[in-house]
């Protein structure tokens, strides 16, 4: 009977997986979609170009490289490696070492399982959520962390590339000015493009490898922007100077969603940490009250199915509030 228990509670926990990553599949791919409407929806600026053909041009031509770099994209993201995933987080180490400390985190996580006597239950399932669930959801924190800082100095850098061209200066020398002046994520992965530069690879191309590092839409605009400078001879410093209001632009819708959603917020806060505290309340009341539900099958099993659909509830209202711009 205990067999069964365990490999029900396994089947819930694989469902629980699979429909957390069909939303975020599912989310992924509409914020792709709504490239392609961020670009043909940012203005052109009007000074100097009074022909609606031109305008139109520009405008179809930057919306097929965005198609195709789409295409590219889902092409390139069915199945993310690891070492793509800790180039993203900034990390410096190899997959193996990966693999490693992971195997280490399952170990330690089962050991401290073990110590603390909790049931055969969880001590099973720590192997799984230690070596395959912790490591990888510290490396999608790192990723976007990374992302966010990012983007939080991309604008204030793609408008220093623009005075420094408008200054006369080279794009490949712009931006390795921007990677000396900014640190963090901005200085590195405008480095790494200076430096495919460098050896011969152009700079577009350059910037388009970056996109792999730092899947970011505005990230990809601008690697569509120098393709477009590169082949047609458009205004960079036009181009550079939309989407760093674009960027802004975000930001500030991005806030305005936060304040309107943070209501929202502190509801789901409250409701998914009740159950705890009210658990640890009837505890230091009444131990014995509360330690049926640990120290008998029955009990164990109505705690695991809780914990299940407490998460389930929790990720429920965490996609609900969680508005992607």
């Amino acid at each position: 009977m205990e067999l069964i228990q365990i490999v029900i509670l396994c089947c819930l926990v694989f469902l629980i997986f699979g429909v957390v990553a069909a939303v975020v599949m599912n989310k992924e791919s509409k914020k792709r979609e709504g490239k392609l409407a961020v670009i043909r929806g940012s203005s052109i600026s009007d000074g100097g170009y009074n022909e609606r053909d031109v305008q139109n041009r520009r405008r179809a031509e930057i919306a097929r490289k965005l198609k195709e770099t789409k295409e590219e994209e889902n092409k390139g993201k069915k199945k993310v490696s690891i070492a793509l995933k800790l180039g993203q987080a900034g990390l410096e180490a190899t997959p193996k070492q990966f693999w490693i400390f992971s195997v280490l985190c399952g170990i330690a996580c089962t050991g401290g399982a073990y110590f603390f006597g909790m049931s055969e239950y969880v001590v099973g399932l720590m192997p799984i959520i230690g070596t395959l669930g912790v490591p990888r959801f510290v490396l999608r924190f790192l990723i976007k962390r990374r992302q966010k800082k990012f983007l939080e100095e991309f604008a204030d850098a793609l408008e220093a590339i623009v005075r420094l061209l408008k200054a006369g200066m080279p794009v490949s020398e712009a931006v390795s000015m921007i990677s000396r002046e900014f640190e963090g994520p901005v200085g590195e992965e405008m480095s790494r493009v200076y430096d495919k530069q460098k050896i011969g690879i152009p700079l577009h191309e350059a910037a388009l490898d970056a996109t792999k590092r730092m899947p970011l839409t505005e990230m990809q605009m601008f690697a569509t922007g120098l393709a477009i400078q590169a082949q047609t001879g458009s205004s960079l410093s036009e181009v550079l100077t939309n989407l760093a209001n674009v960027i802004r632009a975000r930001f500030r819708l991005k806030r305005k969603i936060m304040a309107l959603s943070s209501e929202a917020i502190a509801s789901a806060s409250i409701i998914g940490a009740l159950p705890v505290l009210v658990a640890t309340g009837l505890y230091f009341l009444n131990p014995d009250y509360l330690m049926i539900l640990f120290t008998t099958p029955t009990g164990k099993m109505l705690v695991a199915g809780a914990l299940v659909w407490m998460s389930i509830g929790i990720f429920v209202m965490k996609a609900m509030i969680n508005f992607r711009v």
